[in-house]
């Protein structure tokens, strides 16, 4: 019997060849991000402040028969984001995906919050992802594509307080529709954003566990996500398979956003 041949429309979602950065790496939905686009056939370049951690995501890409980089970056500082993508050309060859995901989150009441904890908030989500995509945009080919991890608390509320973080997400919303109009007719780079809801990550992890119970109340799908459900987003929205959606932001999240 003969082997089966991949069908063409799987081939649409391999990444075989390409070259992914993924900041926020060493932990949590990063490391997940990583690990998917390297099983899909992309060599990943890893980004975050917590250097040491990333050595274990950069074994996992590894595992895979990918290769990997490591990069220290701070993604608030327009130099470090510059340096990573100069790392991934230097040694990985060529930048097709860039993974917005680092990010940053508080539950600060609006009446407490200091102006210093707001603009930390706002220099990593939302500052940090444009210096990331304006870095990687400047040595992207046609044909790349940009995915900004956003949030539900983007689109909606969620019962905590969370000013600097829903207004970072919105705005990174609002940036995603202004880099796709500005560049995927001009430099043919889809630009499109995920707004995941409940997904076990580090920021869950600091939630109160009747929280998290009140929540679900308000998902159609009645559970929180799986991690490798949003990284098959991702994987969708890298490759070709998505090649005629861009300015988008798509909800992740069971439902929640239309309850």
């Amino acid at each position: 019997m003969s082997e089966p041949t991949l069908s063409p429309v799987l081939d649409a979602f391999r990444l075989d060849r390409k070259v992914a950065v993924v900041t926020g790496a060493s932990s949590g939905l990063g490391v997940a991000f990583a690990r998917a686009l390297a099983e899909a056939g992309a060599d990943v370049a890893l980004g975050a402040r917590r250097v040491d951690r990333l050595q274990d995501t950069k074994k996992l890409v590894e595992d895979t028969g990918r290769r990997a980089i490591a990069v220290a970056t701070d993604v608030a500082k327009p130099e470090d984001a510059r340096a990573l993508v100069e790392a991934t050309m230097r040694d990985l060859g060529r930048v097709d995906i860039l993974v917005n995901n680092a990010g940053v989150g508080t539950a600060v009441p609006a009446s407490r919050e200091t102006p210093e904890q707001f603009r930390r908030v706002i220099d990593i989500n939302l500052n940090g992802a444009y210096w990331m995509a304006q870095a990687a945009g400047a040595v992207m080919e046609p044909g790349s594509s940009i995915i900004n991890i956003s949030s539900v608390l983007g689109i909606t509320t969620a019962g905590l307080p969370q000013a600097a973080y829903a207004a970072s997400k919105a705005g990174l919303n609002g940036l995603t529709r202004d880099l796709a109009q500005q560049w995927t007719g001009r430099k043919g780079i889809r630009v499109n954003a995920i707004a995941p809801g409940f997904f076990a990550s580090e920021m869950t992890d600091q939630y109160p566990p009747e929280y998290l119970e009140l929540q679900r109340a308000r998902i159609p799908a009645g559970r929180t996500g799986d991690p490798r459900e949003l990284a098959a987003t991702v994987v969708f929205l890298a490759g070709p398979g998505a090649g005629y959606i861009t300015g988008q932001t798509l909800p992740v999240d069971g439902g929640m956003t239309i309850a």
